[in-house]
This record gives C-alpha cells, sequence and structure tokens, in this order.
C-alpha cells in the first residue's frame, strides 16, 4: 500500500472511526497518518505512534526514525532546538473562522504526500494527510 491508496481508504472517515486496521496497515507499510482530533492533538499513527498538544496549532518535527522528542523540562531547551533543525516541520493549522475547516496540516513533505478528509456530521472537521516515513529523509528544510 502506498500513501495515496491509503487516504484514498481514509477519504470522509467519521471523526474518531480511523481502524486499529489501518493504523497497522500504515505502520507495515512504512505510512504515516497525521490527522486532529478535539482542539488540541496533532495525532500520529502507523509508523509513527504518537500524538502532540497543539491546541491552536502548533507544529511537529520529524525525522527518518519519527518524531522529535523535547526531553528538556525547558520548552527553550538547545538540545532540541538542535534537533529541530534537522527535522522536516508539520505545521498543525487550526482553523477557527466560520467556513474553515477545523484542522489541516502544511509540511514541505510534498510528493507523495496524500490528503484526506475527517468528516463530523456531515461537514469536513480534519483536512488529514498521509506520506511515507521514508520520504520525510529527503526533504530539503
Amino acid at each position: 500500500m502506498n500513501a495515496k491508496e491509503l487516504a484514498d481508504k481514509l477519504h470522509c472517515v467519521e471523526y474518531g472511526r480511523i481502524s486499529h486496521t489501518l493504523c497497522d496497515e500504515a505502520k507495515e507499510n512504512g505510512l504515516v497518518i497525521v490527522y486532529g482530533a478535539s482542539d488540541d492533538l496533532m495525532e500520529f499513527r502507523g509508523a509513527v505512534d504518537d500524538e502532540l498538544d497543539c491546541y491552536g496549532g502548533g507544529t511537529a518535527y520529524l525525522n527518518k526514525d519519527g518524531l522529535i522528542e523535547n526531553r528538556c523540562s525547558d520548552p527553550d531547551c538547545p538540545y532540541f532546538h538542535e534537533h529541530q533543525k534537522n527535522g522536516v516541520p508539520i505545521a498543525a493549522v487550526w482553523g477557527d473562522k466560520p467556513g474553515t475547516v477545523p484542522w489541516s496540516y502544511r509540511t514541505p513533505i510534498q510528493l507523495p504526500h496524500e490528503t484526506f478528509s475527517i468528516m463530523e456530521d456531515d461537514v469536513v472537521y480534519c483536512q488529514g494527510i498521509v506520506f511515507a516515513l521514508a520520504d520525510v529523509e529527503n526533504v530539503e528544510v
């Protein structure tokens, strides 16, 4: 399975209904699913299994091994900032204006990064993304 095939399977999934089976298939194929949950979480499933607090928006950084984490108690940790420089950013965009999608993502991971919609009550709740973790290596930041 590639990113497009997985995104097609995820397209128009109902909020909270991404199956464990699809997450397992994503992991087996080295794919990462990124989507929003609630009003404060960026979820990663598949080859990366984690979540990040991003109330109102925020940015996660990845490398070929997965999410780059701040292991310091200080949010201004120089170790973390040094590692961020070598990571690929994924920005969570919180659309809080009427008529905007509540969650969407921007990243320099272009192709084969694919998008899919998560629905809630027949309205697009999130524009998620799918990509191969291996493609993170090839992105210039």
